[in-house]
């Protein structure tokens, strides 16, 4: 297998792109006290009918070096990657943004001492150093098993990102994120009648996260933002001012620029200097309330095409943060008597 490679891979799936509802098309919202109505038809569901027609797949193997990786992330768009293991002709785990992120913590001195590390180390240099601390084998799912199934397993393992892994051919066909499955659900949802709780306000249901908010200012060096994501485990940090307003989001992924830009080496400089080079298409961050309701802000993290809302008070101050993990386990988890969050 290539160091870096593309694949295309043709499949063939039971998803009907027509569904989504035409303006008006939809079925009056039935009421309905069928609150797992979402866990039984992610149960109804193969892993399989949600992976594209077409899809690229990049997949690293670990003689690759770490900085060529993270290069060929940035140009193929992508924010994770497979990595095979040539002598065990098998998927080991994944390379993801995280990893850079670590490597920036770990070894950054100041802007005057070069990354020697990144630079020179391969991905199983990097695996072999990281794992003995954290080791943890490579968590996939099938595509005969059930999306229900690959949402437990997101967020009960913590995880982002899923591969689906044909256990027949060994073959990585897709990679699963909650932005994905949701989605898949959204398609659906005008056809299904409406839970109850659906109707109910985050502050009703105790969607998201409200006590030991991890945020930064605009003047924090990004050496520090690393720090906070690296011991905090949160993938985004909000940004916020003197007066205790959101004025932006610093999150995991704007991170992979310092390599895109080829900047990593100076990490002192603020996370405001970081972020100017996203002002062409950023579009703020993306707020809600504790009083708006969970079909509100579904639909909201959907278009949007989001990982979190942040949650603000009448003054646009930070109270809390509301993840797609945090709304998968409200619309398909809890109503099944599972707290997947808490195992």
């Amino acid at each position: 297998m290539n160091q870096k490679t593309q694949v295309q891979i043709p499949l063939t799936t039971t998803l009907s792109r027509t569904l989504e509802c035409p303006q008006g098309d939809c079925p009056p919202a039935v009421e309905e006290s069928e609150s797992d109505i979402y866990m039984r038809f992610m149960k109804s569901h193969k892993c399989y009918d949600i992976v594209p027609t077409s899809s690229k797949l990049v997949v690293f193997d670990t003689t690759l070096q770490v900085k060529k990786a993270f290069f060929a992330l940035v140009a193929n768009g992508v924010r994770a990657a497979p990595l095979w293991e040539t002598k065990k002709q098998s998927f080991v785990g994944m390379l993801t943004i995280t990893d850079f992120i670590n490597i920036l913590h770990r070894y950054y001195k100041s802007p005057m001492v070069q990354i020697y590390e990144l630079e020179e180390h391969k991905i199983e240099t990097w695996r072999e150093l990281y794992l003995q601390e954290t080791f943890k084998p490579l968590v996939n799912i099938s595509p005969d098993a059930s999306i229900f199934d690959a949402v437990y397993s997101l967020i009960k393992n913590k995880i982002h990102r899923l591969p689906v892994i044909d256990p027949v051919s060994g073959n990585a066909l897709y990679i699963l994120t909650h932005k994905r499955i949701l989605k898949f659900l959204q398609l659906f949802v005008c056809e299904m009648p409406k839970p109850a709780f659906m109707k109910q306000t985050l502050e009703e249901l105790g969607v998201g996260t409200y006590s030991n908010i991890a945020f930064i200012h605009p003047d924090t060096p990004i050496i520090k933002a690393l720090c906070i994501f690296v011991e905090r485990r949160v993938s985004a940090l909000p940004v916020v001012d003197e007066s205790g307003k959101v004025v932006d989001i610093y999150s995991k992924f704007d991170v992979i620029n310092l390599a895109a830009e080829k900047t990593y080496n100076n990490l002192d400089i603020s996370v405001t200097q970081a972020l100017q080079h996203r002002s062409q298409y950023f579009e703020g961050v993306m707020k809600c309330n504790r009083l708006e309701t969970l079909e509100t802000i579904v639909d909201r993290i959907v278009k949007a095409e989001v990982h979190r809302l942040v949650v603000v008070d009448e003054n646009a101050s930070i109270v809390g943060i509301v993840s797609l993990s945090d709304i998968l386990q409200a619309l398909v988890l809890t109503p099944a008597g599972i707290n997947a969050q808490m195992s």
